[in-house]
């Protein structure tokens, strides 16, 4: 069987290395037959993550196109943006598009599940009578996760600590895993002590949640991008209690994004697109909270991956890969220009 051979900088180590890539897998050792050098010189690392994202969905309908996942994964695809968490879809991803070996991988969290008290959402959820029986139906049915409410906006009532904890304990009995979109202080603290593993969006979390969320591997996924568009626009509007809390926490993820990196918690990348997200934009976010560009990448790479149970580059891992020119963990926007995408030992690279 013929191999692929790459030699460069692999990081997050830093060394010069050699890989070579067996079909969809990566080896360190040089296999027996033909090998083709396809990349020498620059760096290697591993796929990028977008580990908040909703592609597939049509913004004024919210309802799941197949044709608009596909267009929306071939575009993360060619940008180096191999492996995909979608925490909330409307209805199960065909099969066919989940196996397709030029789209990315997925880590999916089925429909979005919502505490009866919250059934007044802004646009229609799956509110099912017994919560934690549906978070574990739907940890199951998909990859390991649910993805479920804190919150909605600062007037509506906040799920309560102990719904959450019934959830938590009955996903993680089940070697599942629960993430909650929040955006309250309240939303984020119960959210928080009830042991969701994930905090989607993380508006107002406090040193001492971040404390308890370090010490049993959490994580953090900001979304940057879902924000920032609207911050000039709220400016503008009247004075009350609805531009308070929506500039309030947006200056509080600044905060605890970096406050977050230091206490240990895993931070993650994540655009909260409903189509093809931009990942490196999204690093660049991260970066101007106050990350430091290593962990900004890592956010969206190793780091994402390890806590998504995703391997870097090593010996019989996932052959998903990028190569660029000059150092991301410097220079982030390098990621702009692959050299090359890898994606299940395929190129991937922008036609």
């Amino acid at each position: 069987m013929s191999s692929l051979h790459l030699r460069g900088t692999v990081l997050p180590e830093g060394d010069v290395r050699d890989i070579w890539i067996l079909g969809d897998r990566i080896t360190l050792r040089r296999p027996a037959g033909d090998t083709t050098t396809v990349h020498d010189g620059g760096f290697i690392l591993p796929g990028l993550v977008d580990a908040h994202a909703h592609l597939g969905h049509d913004a004024a309908t919210m309802a799941f196109d197949p044709a608009l996942f596909e267009a929306a994964a071939l575009a993360y695809a060619a940008d180096g943006t191999t492996l995909l968490r979608v925490p909330g879809h409307r209805e199960p991803i065909p099969a066919a598009l989940r196996d397709r070996p030029d789209l990315p991988r997925l880590v999916t969290a089925g429909p979005w599940l919502a505490w009866a008290g919250l059934e007044d959402l802004d646009e229609p959820q799956t509110v099912p009578a017994d919560l934690a029986a549906a978070g574990v139906a739907q940890a199951l049915a998909n990859d390991g996760w649910c993805k479920t409410y804190g919150d909605w906006e600062h007037d509506r009532p906040k799920t309560p600590e102990p719904v959450l904890r019934q959830l938590c304990d009955a996903v993680h009995a089940a070697g599942g895993r629960v993430a909650a979109h929040c955006q309250t202080a309240e939303g984020t603290r119960n959210a928080v002590l009830a042991g969701v593993d994930s905090i989607e969006h993380a508006w107002f979390l406090t040193p001492d949640l971040l404390d308890v969320l370090a010490a049993r591997g959490g994580a953090v996924t900001p979304t940057w991008t879902g924000f920032l568009p609207h911050v000039d626009v709220v400016r503008t509007k009247p004075e009350g209690p609805r531009k308070d809390w929506f500039l309030g926490g947006v200056a509080s993820l600044r905060t605890a994004t970096v406050a977050a990196w230091e206490a240990g918690v895993t931070v993650l990348a994540g655009t909260d697109s409903l189509g093809h997200g931009d990942v490196v934009a999204e690093i660049g976010h991260l970066v101007a909270a106050g990350l430091p560009p290593a962990a900004a990448v890592g956010a969206a790479c190793w780091d994402a991956r390890r806590y998504l149970g995703f391997p870097g580059l090593e010996e019989g891992a996932p052959a998903d890969l990028v190569a660029v020119a000059a150092d991301p963990r410097v220079t982030p926007a390098a990621l702009r220009h692959p050299s090359l995408v890898m994606l299940r030992g395929r190129s991937a690279n922008r036609r």
